[in-house]
C-alpha cells in the first residue's frame, strides 16, 4: 500500500475529509509528539504547558465542528479566522510570561484586548464541542461578576474590576489556566494517548473476546460479557460514550440475539460502560483533577476507587444475572463461543501494558506521566510480538491522531471549568452557596448527600463528566467536609453521580449512545439503564458511611467492610429483581432491600442484623425454590 493510500485510509478512519481533514491531522500529530515529549521530559514551566495545550486543542476544535453547514465557504474562512487567532492568544501569553509577573492584577491594553479573545474563544471552543449549557453558566456567572453592587441581598458583592478578571483569567494560573486545564495538559492528554495505542493494537476485542469466553455461555451470557468487558476496556478509555460505541457494537447485537429486548441490551451496555470512568488504573479525566484538588497522587486515588469499582460491577452484575435468571434467558451455544486459552496465547500479551502502568504507579512510584510514557513505548514494543497486533506506521499515526482529537472535550470543558471556578472564588458565590447547603441540610448528612446526588445528576444532563464533577465539588465538597465526611470520600461521592448522570433521563448520553446501536427508544433506553444501574446509585453512599471501602483504615476493617457491602449489593439487586434462587413475594422483596440498607452502614451490630435477614430470606426462598422445580420463574 502506497503512503497516499494508508494516510488517506487513516483519515478516513477518523472521519477526517479534504483540506480540512488534513490540516486537523498536521495540527494532532504535532500535538500528540508534544504531550509525548514533555511526558518523558517533564512539562514546561509556569503555564506554557497549559497555554500550548489550548494553541493546539482550540484550532482542531474551530475545524472539526465548523460554524455552519449551510455555507461552507463562508464558515472556512471564519473557522480559519477563529484557529490562527486562537494560536496568536496563546501564543502570546507564553512569550509575555516574564513581562506579565510584574504587572499582575494590571493589564495593558494588548493584555486586555488578548483576554477577553481567549475568553471569547473558549466559551465558543466548548459551545462547539459540548452544547450550550456550559457557555450559558459561564455567560451568567461574568454578568452576576460584573453586576454584583446591583444584586438583591446576599447575592450582592463588590463586582469584579475589568482589569483584575482578565488578569485573573487569563494572566495567571486562575481562570483559563486552572487546576483543571493543569491536568488536562500535565496528565490526561498523555493518558487518552495510551488508550489510543491500546486501541490501534487491539486491545478492545481482546477484552471483548475473552469476556465471552469467559461469561457468554452462563444465563444472560452475552450480558455478563457487556459487563465484563466494557469494565475491561473501560479501565483503558474513561470514557462512557466512547467505550458504548466500541463494545456495544459487539454486545448489543449478541444480546439482542439471544433475547434481550433492544431497550435492554443497550441499557445494560450503557450501564457497564459508564464505569468505565470509574474503574483503576485509568478512570474518567475527572480522577486526575481529583487528585490535584485532593493535592494526593493519582495512585492514592486509584486505590480508593477500586473497591467502589467492583462494588458498582458486581451490582450490575448481580441484576443481569437475576434479571436472565427471572426472565429465562440463557447463554450463547458453546459451538459459537471463543475458547479463553487460544484468545490468550494469540492476544494475551496486549494486558502486560495495563500491569506495567500499575506496578509504576503503585510500587515503583513514578509520576503519572512517566508511567504513561513508559507504558506507550511498551505497548509498541508488546504489540510487536504478534503479526495482527504489531504497531506498523499506519497504525502509529492513526493512533497519534486519534489520542490528540480524543483530548479536545476535556481541554475545551477544563478551560471554561476554569473561568467558573475563577468567578465563583473571586465573587464569593461558592462558599456562599455551599452555607446555603448546610443549613438546607440542617446539618443532616444523609440530607447532604441527597442534594449532592440530585444536583449531580441534574448537571450532568447539560455538561461532560468533568466539568459536572468540578462544579459540584467545589459548591459541595466543603459542606460535606465540614459533616465530617473524609475529603476523598466527598469527591468521590461528586465524581460517581456525576459518572452516573450519563444513564439518568431525560439526557443521558451512554443509554442515547446503546439506543443508537440496538435501534430501541432513547428514553425508554435511559429508564431502562437507571433500573439496570439502580444498584450503583447506593455504592457511593456506602463507600461515605464506610470510608475502609475507599482503603481507610486496617486490612481486617477493608476486608469486612468489602465483604458485608457486597452481600449488600446482592441483596439490594434481589429485592429491585424481586428474585433469588426462585421468584420473591413482595414481603420477601421489601425485606431483602432492608437487609441492604442495614448493611451499608458499618457496625458489626447492624451487619449481623442484615446477614440475619439475608440468611432468612435465601432459607425461605430456596424453600419456596425446591418444592415447586418444574415451576417455570415468573
Amino acid at each position: 500500500m502506497s503512503m497516499l493510500n494508508w494516510l488517506t485510509e487513516v483519515l478516513e478512519g477518523q472521519k477526517l475529509k479534504g483540506t480540512r481533514g488534513k490540516i486537523i491531522a498536521v495540527i494532532a500529530f504535532c500535538c500528540s509528539c508534544f504531550f509525548l515529549y514533555t511526558a518523558f521530559s517533564g512539562s514546561l514551566p509556569n503555564i506554557a504547558q497549559r497555554a500550548t495545550l489550548m494553541a493546539f486543542a482550540l484550532p482542531m476544535i474551530f475545524l472539526i465542528k465548523p460554524s455552519s453547514q449551510k455555507h461552507p465557504r463562508l464558515s472556512l474562512v471564519l473557522d480559519a479566522g477563529f484557529a490562527i487567532l486562537a494560536v496568536v492568544v496563546f501564543v502570546y501569553v507564553i512569550k509575555v510570561q516574564k513581562a506579565i509577573a510584574w504587572r499582575v492584577g494590571n493589564p495593558n491594553a494588548v493584555d486586555m484586548v488578548m483576554g477577553v479573545c481567549a475568553a471569547l474563544l473558549v466559551i465558543e471552543a466548548a459551545r462547539r464541542k459540548v452544547g450550550w449549557t456550559l457557555p450559558i453558566l459561564v455567560g451568567v456567572l461574568v454578568i452576576y461578576g460584573f453586576a454584583g453592587p446591583y444584586m438583591p441581598g446576599v447575592l450582592m458583592h463588590r463586582g469584579l474590576d475589568p482589569g483584575a478578571f482578565i488578569s485573573s483569567i487569563y494572566l495567571s494560573e486562575e481562570g483559563i489556566f486552572g487546576t483543571p486545564l493543569q491536568v488536562a495538559a500535565d496528565f490526561i492528554m498523555v493518558f487518552v494517548l495510551f488508550g489510543a495505542f491500546l486501541r490501534v493494537s487491539g486491545a478492545g476485542e481482546f477484552f471483548i473476546d475473552i469476556a465471552d469466553a469467559a461469561f457468554g455461555g452462563m444465563r444472560g451470557g452475552p450480558a455478563k460479557a457487556a459487563v465484563i468487558s466494557s469494565g475491561l476496556m473501560g479501565c483503558v478509555s474513561g470514557s462512557a460514550v466512547a467505550n458504548v460505541v466500541t463494545t456495544g457494537t459487539f454486545t448489543i447485537p449478541m444480546m439482542k440475539k439471544t433475547g434481550y429486548r433492544p431497550e435492554v441490551a443497550g441499557a445494560v451496555e450503557a450501564v457497564s460502560s459508564t464505569g468505565g470512568q470509574i474503574m483503576p488504573p485509568i478512570m474518567g479525566a475527572a480522577a486526575f483533577i481529583m487528585a490535584d484538588f485532593l493535592r494526593i497522587p493519582y495512585w492514592n486515588v486509584v486505590k480508593a476507587a477500586i473497591i467502589p469499582a467492583v462494588l458498582y460491577y458486581a451490582a450490575v452484575f448481580f441484576m443481569v444475572d437475576l434479571e436472565a435468571a427471572k426472565t429465562g434467558l440463557k447463554g450463547m451455544p458453546k459451538s459459537e463461543l471463543p475458547k479463553a486459552g487460544e484468545i490468550m496465547k494469540r492476544s494475551g500479551h496486549l494486558v502486560i501494558p495495563v500491569i506495567v502502568l500499575i506496578y509504576l504507579l503503585g510500587v515503583v512510584g513514578y509520576s503519572a506521566q512517566k508511567s504513561a510514557f513508559f507504558t506507550i513505548v511498551l505497548v509498541v514494543l508488546v504489540a510487536a510480538l504478534r503479526k495482527h497486533t504489531r504497531i506498523n506506521l499506519r497504525k502509529f499515526v492513526s493512533a497519534m491522531i486519534e489520542g490528540a482529537i480524543g483530548g479536545l472535550e476535556v481541554a475545551a470543558v477544563c478551560a471554561c471549568a476554569g473561568i467558573v471556578i475563577g468567578i465563583l472564588m473571586r465573587t464569593g458565590l461558592g462558599m456562599m452557596l455551599t452555607g446555603m447547603l448546610v443549613e438546607l441540610s440542617h446539618g443532616s448528612l444523609p440530607i447532604l448527600m441527597v442534594l449532592t446526588m440530585i444536583a449531580s445528576i441534574i448537571m450532568g444532563m447539560g455538561l461532560p463528566t468533568s466539568a459536572c464533577y468540578i462544579i459540584v465539588v467545589v459548591l459541595i465538597a466543603p459542606a460535606m467536609v465540614q459533616m465530617g465526611v473524609p475529603a476523598i470520600a466527598a469527591h468521590m461521592f461528586a465524581f460517581y453521580f456525576a459518572c452516573l448522570s450519563n444513564i439518568t433521563p431525560p439526557v443521558a448520553m451512554a443509554a442515547y449512545a446503546g439506543a443508537s446501536i440496538a435501534g430501541s427508544d432513547p428514553m425508554r433506553t435511559g429508564f431502562q439503564a437507571t433500573r439496570v444501574g439502580a444498584c450503583g446509585f447506593i455504592v457511593p453512599f456506602m463507600f461515605v458511611y464506610g470510608t475502609p471501602l475507599l482503603m481507610i483504615g486496617s486490612a481486617g476493617e477493608i476486608l469486612l467492610a468489602f465483604v458485608t457491602a457486597m452481600l449488600g449489593t446482592f441483596a439490594l439487586s434481589a429485592g429491585l429483581t424481586g428474585y433469588q434462587f426462585g421468584k420473591l413475594n413482595w414481603f420477601l422483596r421489601a425485606m431483602s432491600l432492608v437487609a441492604a440498607l442495614v448493611l451499608i452502614k458499618p457496625g458489626i451490630g447492624s451487619d449481623l442484623v442484615g446477614l440475619a435477614i439475608i440468611a432468612v430470606i435465601s432459607a425461605i426462598n430456596w424453600s419456596q425454590y425446591k418444592r415447586k422445580p418444574k415451576v417455570p420463574a415468573a
